[in-house]
This record gives C-alpha cells, structure tokens and sequence, in this order.
C-alpha cells in the first residue's frame, strides 16, 4: 500500500512541476541506493527514509525540495549547506539537480545513515 502512496504523491509533484519531480526522483534514487534495508513511506506531505528509525525524508514546496534531517544537528557541517535553528532538525534545500552534487547530498545522507544506526 505505501507504494501507491507514494506514486500518487510522485504524480502529483509531475503534474505540478516536472523539475522538481525529477529532483525528487533522483533524490529517492541515491537515498534508496544506499542501503537495501531502506524502506519509504509518505508521512508529514512528503516521502520519510527508513531503516530502524526514520534518518531522513524529501518534501517538495513551491520552490525547491528540501532534503530534512530529523538529528541534522548532530550531522557534521562541513560544506556549511545545512539549513535550520533548532534543536535537532537540519535540511538542505535543493532548486535543482546540480545542487545534489555542489551540496554533497551524498556525503550527508551516509552521515545520517550512520547516526540513526547508532544505539
């Protein structure tokens, strides 16, 4: 069932704006990529990233696509491209495809990956 879930919020992103479906799609794409054990669901608008416990999830707004981190605040900042103030959550907000690489997307999602295994 999640599935549907979310092709029908996928297709509703492509109906709104084929760029940010595709950012969207390619961000699903390395996050899936990274473990097998990754499960997603749609939860909160937008699609959250699961091992044990969820480490990450892509949300699309007007704009952009924001790359959220639920313990963004203990992740390492070395590129300085984590956005946000509070206690625990970061994100990183991506305008297009490019910005997956000039961000480091990957470098940050291990990181996340990591820190949600932990005990």
């Amino acid at each position: 069932m999640p599935a549907n879930r979310i092709s029908i919020l996928l297709e509703d992103i492509r109906l709104l704006d084929p760029e940010r479906f595709e950012l969207m799609q390619a961000l699903r794409k390395i996050i899936l990529g990274l473990d097998s054990s990754i499960s997603e669901e749609v939860k909160y608008g937008g699609i959250l990233f699961s091992t044990e416990k969820p480490f990450c999830g892509i949300f699309s707004y007007a704009k952009h696509v924001s790359l959220e981190f639920g313990a963004g605040a203990s992740l390492s900042d070395k590129f300085k491209v984590l956005e946000g103030e509070g206690k625990l959550r970061r994100h990183i907000k991506l305008s297009s495809a490019q910005d997956i690489a000039e961000k480091h997307v990957g470098e940050y999602l291990l990181l996340a990956l990591k820190v949600s295994q932990k005990p």
